[in-house]
């Protein structure tokens, strides 16, 4: 693949995943999923960016975004399972933030 293949997938897998963000943000989970896709892709990007330049310094960039990438979806399960243990489902439409 040339760099603009690889770039318009990235772009574009990028987008799809804020689509489904904006679409799917009435359960939690599902807006979980669309922001992990996002991250992958940002990831995934980060490591091509790094092999196409042939540069050994930002290959740490790659492995410091996954790493905030999975304690992002650490305390994004544990506040589905806040939510969903005290409001009975993740719908986030039943969630009333004026409400202590």
């Amino acid at each position: 693949m040339t760099m603009t293949h690889e770039s318009w997938l990235l772009s574009s897998t990028f987008f799809l995943g804020l689509t489904g963000l904006s679409f799917h943000r009435t359960h939690l989970l599902s807006a979980l999923l669309c922001l992990e896709g996002m991250m992958l892709s940002i990831f995934i990007g980060l490591g091509l960016w790094a092999l196409k330049m042939s540069l050994m310094t930002p290959l740490m960039y790659p492995i410091i975004m996954l790493t905030m990438s999975a304690c992002e979806a650490g305390l994004g399960l544990s506040l589905m399972i806040a939510t969903a243990r005290s409001h009975g489902s993740d719908n986030l439409n039943t969630l009333n933030l004026l409400q202590c």
